[in-house]
């Protein structure tokens, strides 16, 4: 089998390493690694996924990785990347966060037989004695060098807490807590992670004399310049609940032609070999590359099933392929009593979630950009009744791409 570090190298996941051929020899046998997820959100959004993505292939080679849930250090807050103090949650608010956290890495993790394991830092955190702590690993960090840290340099500018200055501390920490207990000997992280990770490799030398190497992946941004995961509807969530399964494939299949091959890399298991191929299709062949990655990145996220059904709706709605797919299209329910005295079209549009405002709403009809069942409305006081729904239900639609499936609840009346 190829050393793990290799296809991290030909795939792209690769940004730093501490000593590259220290780290590839140190990969030739089984390994413990671990990345950390701070519960700030009850669920993953895309711009985690490529740490997902890194611990299972970490796993798929052989590897044991440890997920650890940081409900510890989400009580501090990570400053890195960050202009302004993170507001901090209850203990209660990040331990239902970390449990939704602990199903979605399920879904990309193997923890059977002990192949993977979910650790919560908060479990030695939390009990630290504090001024042990600072006696016992404070002693051993140089503030110039954790002021150098390109974490909290930024930070200077607009203002440090003390609280977050901690947290290089902390992290470290975990790192030699996981060194101890479960001989973990790779951290990976984003690369705005780099001074935290060196800093706990560094404290495992210190305080154990031993080998502790640090891995970085790239901090995405797609061709556009936009933030790996950001739409202008907001975050795309791993949650179905949050991004349905439909909207979810939409995300991928929307992919800029530029960024197609490298997500590719980064979002599948697709040997490279395919990768290269479908990357390299011309023109609109490319679209077969974008329904590949679509298809492939939501089976990971929701499975078979799932993927299928967003598949089916988008033919069902962008190539003439039927209604069969509608059903996996997102749908509002709206009582049948409004049909029957009549909805206006920009309430509509913006009771189904189409438009923020109903004055957005307004907006988007009178530029011809809305329409139902198909139908370009014509204006935005136009009413919508029950002599429009077919079988209970109506399809909406904002511009080319964004797809509602209203369906009429309650009695017949």
């Amino acid at each position: 089998m190829a050393n793990v570090y290799d296809v991290f190298k030909e795939r792209g996941f690769v940004e730093q390493a501490s000593d590259e051929e220290k780290l590839r020899a140190m990969l030739q046998a089984p390994t413990t690694c671990y990345i950390g997820f701070d519960p700030t959100s009850d669920s993953f959004h895309v711009g985690s996924l490529i740490q997902i993505m890194a611990l299972a292939h970490m796993q798929h080679h052989g590897h044991r990785v440890l997920a650890v849930i940081g409900a510890g250090t989400a009580m501090i807050g990570d400053p890195s990347g960050k202009t302004e103090l993170r507001q901090l949650m209850s203990q209660a608010q990040i331990d239902a966060n970390a449990e939704g956290l602990r199903r979605q890495l399920a879904r990309f993790l193997d923890f059977s037989g002990g192949r993977a394991l979910m650790v919560n830092n908060a479990d030695w955190l939390r009990p630290l004695n504090y001024i042990e702590f600072l006696r016992d690993i404070g002693r051993h960090f140089s503030v110039n060098r954790m002021l150098a840290a390109e974490s909290y340099r930024q930070r200077l500018e607009t203002g440090l807490t003390f609280i977050e200055f901690n947290y290089m501390l902390l992290q470290a920490y975990d790192y030699l807590t996981l060194y101890r207990r479960h001989h973990c000997t790779l951290q990976m992280g984003g690369n705005d992670q780099w001074g935290n990770i060196l800093a706990g490799a560094d404290l495992i030398r210190r305080v154990e004399s031993g080998e502790a190497e640090a891995l970085t992946t790239p901090l995405l941004t797609t061709a556009g310049g936009a933030k790996m995961g950001k739409t202008e509807k907001g975050a795309v969530w791993l949650d179905a609940a949050r991004t349905s399964p439909y909207d979810y494939y939409q995300f991928w299949i929307n992919t800029d032609d530029r960024d197609v091959a490298r997500f590719l890399a980064f979002f599948t298991f697709l040997p490279m070999e395919e990768v290269r191929r479908l990357g390299a299709l011309p023109g609109e062949a490319l679209r077969e590359a974008k329904e590949t990655l679509a298809f492939e990145a939501t089976k990971l996220n929701h499975g078979e099933e799932q993927a299928l059904a967003a598949r089916a709706a988008a033919k069902a709605l962008f190539g003439g392929g039927g209604e069969a797919g509608e059903s996996a299209v997102p749908s509002v329910e709206i009582a049948r009593t409004r049909f029957v005295e009549g909805i206006p079209a920009f309430a509509l549009f913006a009771d189904a979630g189409l438009a923020k405002t109903r004055g957005e709403a307004r907006r988007l009809i009178a530029q011809g950009g809305a329409y139902v069942n198909n139908r370009r409305l014509e204006a935005a006081d136009e009413t919508i009744g029950l002599g429009d729904l077919v079988d209970g239900a109506l399809m909406l639609r904002a511009g080319k791409k964004k797809h509602v499936r209203v369906v009429a609840s309650g009695n017949e009346g």
